[in-house]
């Protein structure tokens, strides 16, 4: 088949894929990208998608497989794509794998905001806290109104103990998230 033709039939298997999507039939749709995986294997449109509808139907394991092939034929692509990865990996709690890929991300985007969070909360279950504090300060310091990785980095300053940082922190949420806040003194038994 002439070049033309194979793209002809590759925009029209994507086409049929985004029909099937418009239509709420993720399994059509799925298949229709295992067809194309079969005839294009490292494509990343197609891996991205499959891995998307797999993940999304709970096939965690084939979502990170795609996932991978994703990265491995495409390692500098997008930072996107290795968030994704680590997101699953950590999902899956397979944190030692996770780490890598959130680095990645970061080396490709340093103001991946999520990737960092991602990082801090790896970290965090590595038992790495020096590291998931760094991780979640910067974090903090591209999102600062975001609550999610000042409450992460006030539990680990308690398991750490040191209180006096995590009132620090619960003082710093009283000023835009005092529902966090409260909750964080409810958890630590700490006044702000």
């Amino acid at each position: 088949m002439s070049l033309n033709g194979s793209r002809v039939d590759y925009w029209r298997g994507k086409l049929k894929a985004m029909g099937w999507l418009v239509f709420g039939r993720n399994a059509q749709a799925e298949a229709v990208f295992d067809g194309m995986l079969a005839r294009w294997p490292q494509d990343a449109y197609l891996l991205a998608s499959r891995a998307h509808l797999r993940a999304q139907r709970g096939a965690r394991e084939a979502a990170i497989a795609d996932a991978q092939a994703l990265v491995a034929a495409h390692p500098r692509r997008s930072a996107a794509d290795w968030f994704n990865l680590a997101y699953l990996l950590e999902d899956a709690k397979r944190f030692a794998d996770a780490e890598p890929a959130f680095r990645q991300a970061l080396e490709l985007d340093p103001k991946l905001d999520r990737a960092w969070y991602g990082l801090g909360l790896t970290l965090i279950h590595l038992s790495r806290f020096d590291e998931a504090i760094a991780a979640l300060k910067r974090n903090t310091e591209l999102q600062p109104m975001s609550p999610y990785g000042w409450y992460q980095m006030a539990r680990v300053h308690m398991d750490r103990h040191e209180p006096d940082e995590a009132r620090r922190i619960i003082r710093h949420l009283q000023g835009f998230e005092p529902k966090v806040a409260a909750q964080l003194t409810r958890e630590t038994g700490l006044a702000p």
